[in-house]
C-alpha cells in the first residue's frame, strides 16, 4: 500500500545543495528593483535634504526605502509586495523608538539588539511575509540605537519612516511592478510534475510555508499531491487487464474527483469537500479482495489494490486540506486529527506553535536566532566601547555578510572586503575631487543608486559592497561635511564587522545545517520506530490498550516535532554550499525525511478494526518483519558508512489463499508498507540493499 516515495527527477548530486546563486536571468528583477528602490529614496532624500535642510529626515527617507526594497526579500508581485511594506510599518516605527531611547547608553542599546535580533529572527519562522521584512526591521532599530542620543529627532525619524515607506509602497504597485508568478495552488491544479510541487522548486513568493492554517493546508495538499502522482505513477504499469471492478469504479470516481478539484481550484467552481472520496474509499475497502474466479498467485492484484487504497487515501488527504484553505473549519469525520490537528486553531495558537516548535537549541532557527542576534549585539558593544566613526556600517556588515556556516561566511567576507576597499579607494579619490560641491554628489547619487542595485545583487559581495560604498559616500557627503577620511572608516567599520561575523560563525554552529540534519535525521528515525511496532500490532490484533493508546499519541506528538524540525534543517541545508567531500559517500536526507512521513502515513490511515483478529501465523509474521524493520530504522539512525541491511521474512506460504477477506487485504497493505519503509531505509545509506522483500 505504501510504495517508496522518491520526487521525479531527484538526484543525489551535490548541485542539488547549492544555494540559489545569482544569474543572467536575474539581471531583469534586479534592475527593476535598482529602478524602484531609486526613486523611493531619492524622492524623499532630495526635498528633505536640499528644500528643507533636516538631514535626519533625509537619512530615513533615504534608508528605509534601501532597506525594504533592496536589503529585505520581499516576496511575491508588486502589489503582496506593498502590502507586505504597509504592514512592517507599525513594527518598524515601534523598533526605531525603542532604538532612539535605549541609545542613551551602549550597554541599554546592546541588550535591545540581542533580544529585537532573537525575536525578528524566529518570528521569520512565520512565513514569508515575515521573513521577507525582517532585514528591514533589524535595520531600522540599528540605524536608530546608535549615537547620537537624540530623543528630540524622534518626530524626524518617524517622519521619514512614513515617507521612505510610503514612497515604497506607491514604486512597488506603480513602477515597474514585479509580475505574477503562478500560484502553488494553479500548480497543485494543474496536477504539475510531482517535482514541481516540491517547495525548493516553487518561488519564495509563492511557497505556502506560513503558520496559518491556509498555508499548512495548502503545504499539505501539495504534499499529498505529489503523493498520490507518485502512486499513479507506481500503479500505472500494474494496471494490466482485465482490472476487477471495485478497482475500475474507484478509479473512475478518482478521475471525476480530481476534475472537480482542480476547478475549485481555479475559482471556477466550490470545494467539493473529502466526504464523497471517503465515501468511496469505504465502499472500495469493503468490496476489494480475490474474486473467487481468479486463478493463479492473489498476490500481485492485492498489491494492486494496496497501492490504489494509498492512492485515494492521498486523495482525500488532498480534498480535505483544500477545503481548509477555501476556509472550511476542521474535518468533523473519519479524517486523523493528528494529520489536521491545525484545522480550527486560532492564528496566534498557530503562531505560537510554530515559534514553540523552534525553541530548542535543536532547531536551525534557533541556532540562527542565537549566532545573529549575539553577533548584532557583540557588533553594538564594539562599535559603542570603541565610539568607532559610523558605527552603523559595523553591523550592516555583520549582518550582511553573515552566513549559516563559518566557511561560506569566510568566503562572503573575503569577498566583501576586496570590493570594500576598491569601492573606498574610489570614494576617497571622488570625495578629494569633488571636495564641497555637494551638485556633484547630488547628480552622482541617481546613476550610481541605479548602477549599484542592479549590479550588487547579482554580481555578488565584492560587488555588492563595494558600489554600495560609492552610494553611501555620495549620500552622506550631502547630508553633511566629509573629507576622505570617511572611506577610511568604511574600511575600519566593515572589517570590524567581517571579524564579529566570522567569531560568531566560528562559535556558534559552525557546520550550520549539516551537525544539525543529522541530528535530526537521527531523532526523527528513533522517534519513528516505536510507531511502526504500534501500528502493526493494532492492525494485526485488532485491539490497542488504553495504556498503549496514550503511549502512541505521546510517541505521535514527539514524532511529528521531530519531523518538523528535521525538515527545517534540510530546507536549509539545500541553502548552503556543499561540503567538500564527495555526497554521494553521505546519507541520504530525503530518504530519512520520505521515511519519517510514511511511517506517519501508515499510522494515521493504515486499515484496521477493533475485534477483527489475524491468525497466529499472520501475527507471528507481522510481529517479526515488523522487528527487523524496527531494527534496521535503529541501525540507520546511527548512519553506518556502508549503510543499512534490511530482510523483511516473506508471508507464510499459502496464506493468502485460505486467509479471510477483509483480513488478506489487510494483511498485504502492512506487508506492502512495511516493505516500502525498508526501501527507505535502504536508500538512507549509500551501501544498503533490500533483501527477502517484493521490490
Amino acid at each position: 500500500m505504501w510504495h517508496r516515495e522518491r520526487p521525479a527527477g531527484h538526484a543525489r548530486s551535490w548541485r542539488t545543495l547549492l544555494p540559489e546563486q545569482p544569474s543572467r536571468a536575474d539581471s531583469a528583477p534586479a534592475v527593476r528593483g535598482a529602478v524602484r528602490v531609486t526613486v523611493a529614496a531619492v524622492a524623499g532624500f532630495y526635498p528633505a535634504i536640499h528644500l528643507l535642510d533636516r538631514p535626519v529626515l533625509a537619512l530615513y527617507t533615504l534608508f528605509v526605502p534601501v532597506a525594504f526594497g533592496l536589503l529585505s526579500p520581499l516576496p511575491g508581485a508588486g502589489r503582496r509586495r506593498a502590502g507586505t511594506v504597509l504592514r512592517a510599518v507599525p513594527a518598524a516605527a515601534a523598533l526605531i523608538t525603542l532604538g532612539t531611547y535605549l541609545a542613551a547608553a551602549t550597554w541599554s542599546a546592546a541588550l535591545g539588539m540581542l533580544l529585537v535580533g532573537f525575536v525578528l529572527v524566529v518570528g521569520a519562522s512565520l512565513g514569508p511575509r515575515a521573513a521577507g521584512v525582517v532585514p528591514a526591521l533589524q535595520l531600522c532599530y540599528i540605524l536608530a540605537c546608535f549615537p547620537p542620543y537624540a530623543p528630540g529627532t524622534l518626530s524626524d525619524r518617524l517622519a521619514g519612516l512614513a515617507v521612505g515607506a510610503t514612497a515604497t509602497v506607491l514604486c512597488e504597485r506603480l513602477l515597474l511592478p514585479e509580475p505574477e508568478r503562478p500560484s502553488y495552488r494553479s500548480r497543485v491544479a494543474d496536477g504539475a510534475a510531482g517535482r514541481e510541487l516540491r517547495l525548493s522548486r516553487t518561488a519564495p513568493g509563492t511557497r505556502p510555508t506560513g503558520a496559518g492554517a491556509r498555508d499548512r493546508a495548502l503545504a499539505q495538499a501539495g504534499y499529498s499531491t505529489r503523493r498520490f502522482l507518485d502512486l499513479l505513477a507506481v500503479l500505472a504499469p500494474l494496471l494490466r487487464p482485465p482490472v476487477d471492478l471495485p478497482s475500475a469504479v474507484l478509479l473512475r470516481g478518482l478521475a471525476a474527483a480530481c476534475v472537480d478539484e482542480a476547478a475549485a481550484l481555479r475559482g471556477s467552481r466550490q470545494a467539493p469537500g473529502f466526504e464523497r472520496i471517503e465515501e468511496m474509499i469505504e465502499r472500495y475497502a469493503a468490496a476489494r479482495g480475490v474474486p473467487p474466479d481468479l486463478r493463479g498467485d492473489p498476490h500481485p492484484l492485492l498489491r494492486r489494490q494496496s497501492t490504489l487504497l494509498a492512492a485515494a487515501v492521498s486523495a482525500v488527504t488532498v480534498s480535505a486540506a483544500l477545503a481548509l484553505t477555501a476556509g472550511r473549519r476542521r474535518p468533523t469525520t473519519g479524517l486523523p486529527v493528528e494529520e489536521f490537528w491545525y484545522a480550527g486553531a486560532s492564528t496566534p495558537r498557530l503562531w505560537w506553535v510554530r515559534i514553540a516548535d523552534h525553541l530548542t537549541p535543536r532547531s536551525v532557527v534557533f541556532q540562527n536566532a542565537v549566532r545573529t542576534a549575539s553577533g548584532l549585539a557583540l557588533a553594538r558593544l564594539v562599535a559603542g566601547s570603541l565610539d568607532l566613526s559610523h558605527g552603523f556600517w559595523v553591523l550592516l556588515g555583520m549582518l550582511t555578510l553573515g552566513r549559516t556556516t563559518a566557511g561560506a561566511t569566510w568566503s562572503a567576507v573575503r569577498s566583501a572586503t576586496a570590493g570594500t576597499l576598491v569601492g573606498s579607494l574610489a570614494a576617497g579619490v571622488l570625495l578629494v575631487s569633488a571636495g564641497d560641491a555637494t551638485e556633484v554628489y547630488a547628480a552622482l547619487l541617481v546613476p550610481m543608486m541605479l548602477v549599484a542595485f542592479s549590479a550588487g545583487p547579482v554580481g555578488g559581495p565584492a560587488w555588492g559592497q563595494g558600489l554600495f560604498t560609492l552610494v553611501v559616500s555620495t549620500a552622506f557627503a550631502q547630508i553633511a561635511p566629509v573629507t576622505w577620511q570617511l572611506a577610511e572608516a568604511r574600511i575600519v567599520d566593515v572589517l570590524t564587522g567581517s571579524v564579529i561575523g566570522l567569531v560568531c560563525g566560528v562559535l556558534a554552529w559552525p557546520a550550520g545545517a549539516r551537525g544539525e540534519m543529522r541530528r535530526g535525521a537521527a531523532a526523527l528515525l528513533r522517534g519513528a520506530a516505536p510507531l511502526i511496532r504500534i501500528t502493526v500490532e493494532r492492525a494485526a490484533t485488532g485491539r490497542s490498550a488504553p495504556t498503549a493508546r496514550a503511549d502512541a499519541a505521546a510517541a505521535l506528538r514527539r514524532a511529528l516535532l521531530d519531523r518538523r524540525i528535521a525538515h527545517a534543517a534540510y530546507a536549509q541545508l539545500r541553502t548552503e554550499p556543499p561540503s567538500r567531500r564527495p555526497v554521494d559517500t553521505g546519507p541520504d536526507w530525503l530518504a530519512a525525511l520520505n521515511f519519517g512521513s510514511r511511517v506517519l502515513t501508515g499510522t494515521s490511515w493504515l486499515p484496521w478494526s477493533e475485534g477483527s483478529a489475524w491468525p497466529p501465523d499472520a501475527v507471528t509474521w507481522a510481529r517479526e518483519a515488523t522487528e527487523e524493520v524496527v531494527s534496521a530504522t535503529l541501525r540507520a539512525a546511527a548512519f553506518p558508512a556502508d549503510g543499512v541491511t534490511v530482510r523483511p521474512p516473506p508471508l507464510p506460504p499459502g496464506i493468502l489463499t485460505w486467509l479471510p477477506a477483509p483480513s488478506v487485504s489487510h494483511l498485504v497493505d502492512v506487508e506492502v508498507w512495511l516493505h516500502a519503509l525498508a526501501s527507505d531505509l535502504a536508500a538512507v545509506g549509500p551501501g544498503g540493499t533490500v533483501k527477502g522483500g517484493l521490490w
